[in-house]
């Protein structure tokens, strides 16, 4: 048992661990969304603001005609004149042009903003999605944890109390020996009938430790597995998990090839219902024949 214990400690530090970084990567990720988001709402006060300023000079160049190259020089006061009001429409142009491309430019940089805000919102969901997937399998192997040094207890318990009665009884032949030396055949006799009983006792007692059912009762009150619920407790921790980095998913942790062969349907177990999972397993549980198809069935006890 100890053993087994050690066994699920490991793998629950493996999702403790994976736990910790997916609450890591979404803190980031928050960060930047907020800060995506002052962004996003700068840009768009900053482009509303040039959608302004174009629309006025758009609303300018509406109402007012612009003067054509022959109305210039027949009004000009002289050759200075006329380059200064050539110079001038040259410049009017040009920043009008100007205010579109900034206008342009920012435009395409708000646009930018909310594609990338409206990722990491997706990317926020599905580590949020994750992390709670991984903090209930945790809970389930805590309540394996749990049972198993319970049951630990309880058998280093019986085995203490096995012992106090022997040594109590050892102590008691080599009293009834010192004063009883003289029928020594009587003495060895009742010596080996209080060591067979205490022996008998051990025995019945450690036979009691380890036939001691333990209790393990579903996460929610959810039940009807098609397996011991420690199995699946020890694989899932209850949850329809998807696929690990060995392809296995599901209640029951069944990789592809099994679930095919099996007659899932789908490509994997985690996409399928719980009621098909339970049907699946079953049929590779085989009453128990097919054990061995669970690593954890070894780490629980169950062969």
């Amino acid at each position: 048992m100890n053993g087994q214990i050690s066994l699920i400690q490991n793998r629950e530090a493996t999702v403790t661990e994976a736990l910790a970084t997916d609450r890591a990567r979404l803190k980031r990720v928050e960060v930047q969304r907020a800060q995506t988001l002052i962004r996003l709402t700068q840009l768009r006060h900053t482009l509303g603001v040039a959608m302004g300023i174009l629309r006025r000079q758009l609303v300018s160049s509406y109402e007012s005609s612009p003067p054509d190259l022959m109305s210039v020089i027949l009004e000009s006061n002289g050759f200075n004149q006329l380059l200064e009001q050539l110079s001038f429409l040259r410049m009017a142009e040009h920043r009008q042009q100007n205010t579109i491309s900034i206008t342009k430019l920012i435009k395409a940089r708000t646009a930018a903003a909310a594609a990338r805000l409206a990722q990491l919102q997706t990317t926020d969901r599905q580590i949020t999605t994750a992390t709670a997937l991984q903090a209930r399998e945790l809970a389930g192997m805590n309540e394996l944890l749990q049972s198993r040094q319970a049951a630990v207890s309880r058998a280093r318990a019986a085995q203490q109390a096995a012992l106090a009665v022997s040594e109590a009884t050892s102590h008691s032949l080599r009293r009834q020996i010192s004063h009883i030396k003289a029928q020594q055949a009587a003495a060895a006799a009742a010596a080996a009938a209080a060591a067979a009983a205490a022996a008998a006792a051990a025995a019945a007692a450690q036979r009691a430790a380890d036939s001691s059912p333990v209790a393990l009762g579903p996460i929610g009150g959810s039940g009807g597995w098609a397996i011991p619920y420690a199995i699946v407790l020890c694989e899932s921790g209850g949850q329809d998990l998807p696929p690990n980095s060995a392809g296995a998913s599901g209640y029951y942790q069944i990789i592809p090839g099994t679930w095919k062969l099996f007659g899932g349907s789908g490509p994997a177990a985690y996409l399928a219902p719980k009621a098909e999972q339970d049907a699946v397993a079953a049929r590779i549980w085989r009453g128990g024949a097919g054990a061995s198809n669970w690593v954890c069935a070894g780490i629980v006890g169950i062969h």
